[in-house]
């Protein structure tokens, strides 16, 4: 939420609020703004701990970020933490710089799957190889 805060917009907000409060009222308004916040996750926690214990024993491995819908689908449906699709070492190993370089990406799993082309079959031979300035044949299905 706060991620896209940089250096220059923390600067112009103090400088605002040191405008806007003046540079007496200042530290007050930071104090009891921080007490406030203190005080709201105090009571967030007392209220996360009498829902737990209000829940009992058989809901002692609840937690409120399994009420989060991709936390819950990935512990409910993916099995938590563990990876039994194999897709974050799929992820791991994909580089997708060698993709853009139209470079070949290195195997996955071992070389249990690779993004190698497979070599071309040998096609039937149906007749000479053509001579120079020669047209291929054309199949009208084909195109």
């Amino acid at each position: 939420m706060f991620t896209d805060v940089g250096g220059l917009k923390l600067l112009t907000l103090a400088v605002l609020a040191i405008i806007v409060f003046g540079p007496d009222k200042l530290p007050k308004l930071i104090q009891d703004t921080m007490g406030f916040i203190r005080k709201i996750r105090s009571f967030a926690d007392t209220a996360k701990e009498d829902i737990r214990s209000e829940l009992g024993p058989e809901f002692k491995d609840f937690e409120f970020e399994d009420l989060n819908p991709k936390t819950f689908v990935r512990k409910q449906l993916m099995g938590g933490d563990e990876d039994p699709l194999g897709l974050k070492g799929m992820k791991d190993s994909l580089d997708i710089r060698s993709v853009l370089d139209d470079r070949p990406a290195a195997a996955v799993n071992a070389g249990s799957v690779s993004f190698e082309k497979p070599a071309p079959a040998a096609a039937p031979s149906t007749g000479s190889p053509l001579q120079a300035g020669e047209r291929p044949p054309f199949d009208p299905d084909a195109t």
